[in-house]
């Protein structure tokens, strides 16, 4: 039994390591064994299959395993599996339940020096890692949070450890939390994986030298982020900063387009965070720029180096980061007005509040923005369409009750809620069943896939309704590039008051609402005022470039103004 162990140990590293043709040379030893060890080969077997992308070998394999021991845990790890990556949601989530628990109940009864018992946690870690991806898709993100905390406890090295917790944090932003709370888990998370950052002794402190600034993220390409970074690297100084690049992630049409840019572009994808750090040292940095905070493929890990004598994050990421090598967070009066010292102390940084908005809206290197319709589409329908295209995971109980209320009061209208979530017969039978226990007519409510094309399905929206606690951003921005007005709450946090950012700076304000009533209130009044939605569709586009939130310009003087000013505290140190 032990030698079966240790290959089972092994095939873990090997999978661990991305390496699913070193999990099937394990599965092969193991199936040369005795009758019980070829079970597991083959239960590994359908798990490197699994990984490969062969769905068919790995349900067929799993299902041969199942057929001779039906509890045969990895095997039902593998089923539960192929269904998660087929989206089976149904299927998936109390498949990768029963698992956890039955590897949790064994784990109780052993002894952690049993060879055993790293396989078992080996299982826990998966299953929750995969429970937790599905949770996200069925809008539960307090659950998937749960999910990839207990892969926290249960992570081989402190760097997969802080990766979980990375992604638990970004969870946590779907539902308020006390400021307290919210900075004390971004510090835990810090703690997890301390490094020797750079001290730059070196570094040259004169206060008006020409500026190098470096932009760091995973995210150069089509992604949210992107309808944000051309003023970035498009519309500044030349004769008082250069820019550089800083790219981790993949790339695509978009990250071409950005090339064009005259900056300098470093590719790090693929390198350790210790090596992409000393790259941006030995370029002189003097202030980097994180645009991803705790999101998918964060740049954290580098930022923790401290490769910049002054490091800021923000734009990408909406809370703290935790982490004591970045200076500060950048936001503005609206977001985070001055005075307001409850949502400043969520942050571990210093806060940079710009005038206006800490964003500026440029989508013109994504995507072309569809041409807009003559009229609202109440016009043609006879009714008024609500719409939401915002990640479900932003949609809380709360959220839907004041759109069941939206619905009861303005005649004939209503809803269509759009995401991924609704792409899966599962997940919109996930949508639908929550919708009922709210007492909800479903009848009223279309529930659209996500698609291409979405831009373009602004047409058939009469009024968009934002979310919160965590509001829109982009989403918010592309509904009023097509016509759409959006109503949006004023929260408490960063985060929470996105929308009042971005209504504000796009001189709609008298969309800006605060309180759950006045949302109320303020939808019905424009459900029942067509004309007045129509006019919001054939002025938004044009008032929008006309504002404050696309104004790149005064974006960058008022940015650049204020790296300057950081940069002249560090050189007074």
């Amino acid at each position: 039994m032990s030698e079966t162990v240790n290959w089972l140990n092994l095939a873990d590293k090997f999978a661990a390591d991305g390496d699913p043709q070193g999990m099937r040379a394990c599965a092969r030893e193991l199936w040369e064994s005795d009758a019980r060890s070829k079970l597991e080969g083959a239960a590994v077997m359908a798990e490197a299959a699994l990984y490969g992308g062969d769905l068919d070998e790995a349900a067929s394999l799993a299902d041969g395993v199942l057929q001779s021991e039906p509890q045969h845990l990895r095997a039902r790890l593998v089923s539960a599996g192929v269904a998660a990556r087929e989206f089976r949601l149904d299927a998936a989530l109390p498949g990768l339940h029963d698992v956890v628990e039955e590897a949790m109940r064994k784990l109780k009864a052993l002894d952690s020096s049993d060879a055993y018992y790293a396989t078992l946690q080996n299982v826990v870690r998966k299953a929750q890692g995969w429970m937790a991806d599905m949770l996200y898709l069925a809008g539960r993100p307090e659950q998937a949070a749960e999910a990839l905390r207990t892969c926290a406890r249960f992570a081989v090295t402190p760097e997969q450890r802080a990766i979980f917790t990375s992604k638990a944090l970004f969870m946590d932003n779907y539902r308020e939390l006390a400021p307290a709370e919210s900075r004390q888990r971004a510090e835990d998370w810090a703690a997890i994986c301390p490094v020797k950052p750079y001290q730059h002794a070196a570094a040259r402190k004169i206060p008006d030298k020409r500026l190098r600034i470096g932009y760091l993220s995973p995210d150069w390409r089509e992604h949210a982020v992107a309808s944000f970074v051309t003023p970035l690297l498009a519309a500044f100084d030349r004769k008082n900063f250069q820019v550089y690049v800083y790219a981790t992630g993949r790339e695509d049409d978009v990250t071409r387009r950005l090339h064009k840019n005259h900056v300098n572009w470093r590719d790090l994808q693929g390198r350790s965070p210790r090596t992409a750090a000393r790259i941006i040292d030995e370029d002189k940095i003097d202030i980097l720029v994180d645009l991803s905070g705790h999101t998918q493929g964060s740049c954290l890990p580098i930022m923790a180096y401290k490769p910049a004598p002054v490091q800021i994050a923000g734009i990408g990421y909406m809370n703290t980061t935790g982490l004591p090598a970045i200076d500060y967070f950048l936001s503005d009066e609206t977001c985070l007005p001055t005075g307001d010292e409850i949502a400043a102390s969520a942050f571990t940084e210093q806060i940079i509040r710009l005038p206006h908005s800490h964003l500026c809206y440029s989508p013109r290197v994504v995507r072309r923005l569809p041409d807009l319709l003559p009229e609202a589409p109440s016009v043609r329908n006879g009714f008024v369409t609500f719409g939401s295209f915002n990640d479900f995971n932003k949609v809380t109980d709360e959220m839907l009750l004041l759109w069941r209320g939206i619905l009861d009061s303005v005649k004939d209208a209503k809803l269509v809620i759009k995401g991924k979530v609704c792409s899966v017969p599962s997940g919109c039978d996930i949508v639908k069943k929550r919708l009922q226990r709210l007492n909800f007519d479903v009848q009223r409510v279309e529930l659209r896939p996500y698609s291409p094309d979405y831009l373009e399905q602004y047409r058939d929206i009469d009024v968009a309704l934002d979310t919160a606690p965590y509001n829109g951003g982009l989403t918010t921005c592309e509904a009023l590039c097509m016509g759409v007005p959006v109503i949006s709450i004023r929260g408490r946090t960063h985060g929470a008051r996105f929308g009042a950012s971005i209504l504000k700076n796009a001189g709609v304000q008298e969309l800006l609402v605060e309180n759950d009533l006045n949302y109320l209130r303020r939808a019905v009044q424009l459900g029942k005022s067509p004309k007045l939605i129509n006019a919001y569709h054939g002025a938004l586009r044009e008032q929008l470039r006309k504002s404050a939130l696309m104004n790149e310009k005064q974006y960058m003087k008022e940015l650049e103004s204020a790296y300057k000013e950081v940069w002249r505290r560090y050189c007074a140190e």
